[in-house]
């Protein structure tokens, strides 16, 4: 193992022997596998006791940037001041930049004022579009590292994904809801707040093509470009609805949710099955009201968590940990909600 310690400090943290710590770190034989395994969870310890040093006092202004409803966003605040504490002893502070809709160009001039104007990091979720993605590389290239958050920029010059496989999270929407619509006919309504979102898209690819292997004959009726804005959801729903009387179920990737279903309410018609993203407030209560069926959650504090960490080790502030994997894909139906959603007070 590479390290920066001397032996004397090894053996003090491990509590052996310099001569055994000497041995081990030389491959000199003749010691035990468990004291090889002392040796090196010593050294971890040094490691993140050297990276409590570093960090011990450190301010990291964070810019957090966001084109989303305001359902996610106040989601995000929420999930960012939660889990402060636990980024201690570093300090974190934030300037939230949320746009429920806006040009791309809009975005773009707030990244390039942050590049001018200086930040420790950026988390990022926007719109997979080239003028975004040189916006990030300029970022980049001030020395800013920008973490994408829940929707990649995979072609750009981010530091980092944070989130879920959207694929694998579009494909287990499509076996939940097979499971479930079993030998119903029927037309599945697919939902997504605008096309250009690398995560909702990577979704719908891969929804469409588990569906087309489990059964084939469904068809799918996309409603997009509403931004998850419940006024424009509405009526894209309705329009979709009233031109397909056999759409039985629901797949929705982008929120608006409660418009959605307002939308069957409207017309007298029943949504057999509904499989949603995140557990928002409004999800939460449709949840709890048995009006969807199950919601594809990842924990949104453990996500933050980790963006808000990528940016201390781009800071040189942690030691790098290795690649970030996906977050863990949730299946929540109303009977294994988490604790601390069970717990908070019935919205509205």
């Amino acid at each position: 193992m590479r390290h920066p310690y001397t032996i004397r400090e090894i053996a003090r943290q491990s509590g052996l022997s310099t001569a055994t710590v000497d041995r081990v770190l030389n491959s000199r034989g003749n010691v035990r596998d468990s004291t090889v395994r002392e040796v090196h969870e010593a050294i971890k310890d040094l490691d993140r006791q050297q990276a409590q040093v570093r960090i011990g006092g450190r301010t990291f202004m964070i810019d957090i940037v966001m084109q989303t409803p305001e359902r996610f966003s106040t989601a995000v605040r929420e999930a960012l001041e939660a889990e402060l504490p636990s980024l201690h002893p570093a300090v974190v502070r934030s300037r939230f930049h949320f746009r429920e809709t806006c040009p791309p160009q809009d975005l773009v001039d707030t990244l390039d004022k942050i590049a001018k104007r200086g930040s420790q990091g950026v988390i990022l979720k926007a719109p997979d579009v080239p003028e975004i993605a040189a916006a990030v590389g300029r970022l980049a290239a001030a020395g800013i590292p920008v973490v994408t958050l829940v929707t990649d920029l995979p072609h750009s010059a981010r530091l980092a994904y944070v989130g879920i496989d959207n694929r694998a999270a579009g494909a287990t929407a499509a076996y939940l809801l097979e499971q479930w619509l079993g030998d119903r006919p029927g037309n599945v309504l697919t939902t997504i707040s605008r096309g250009s979102f690398r995560g909702e898209e990577e979704r719908e690819m891969g929804f469409r093509s588990a569906m087309r292997l489990t059964d084939p004959r469904r068809s799918l009726v996309e409603v997009t470009d509403s931004d998850g804005l419940d006024a424009a959801q509405r009526d894209l729903v309705l329009e979709a609805l009233e031109r397909d009387e056999d759409i039985v179920a629901v797949y929705s990737m982008g929120g608006g949710n409660l418009a959605t279903l307002g939308a069957f309410d409207t017309l007298g018609r029943r949504c057999a099955v509904f499989i949603a993203h995140d557990l928002d407030h409004d999800n939460t209560r449709l949840l709890r009201e048995r009006r969807i069926s199950a919601v594809l959650h990842h924990d949104l504090r453990q996500d933050v968590r980790r963006a808000c960490q990528t940016v201390m080790r781009a800071n040189k502030a942690l030691p790098d940990d290795g690649p970030t994997l996906p977050s863990a894909i949730q299946v929540v139906t109303p009977f294994n909600l988490p604790p601390e959603v069970t717990a908070a007070p019935f919205p509205g």
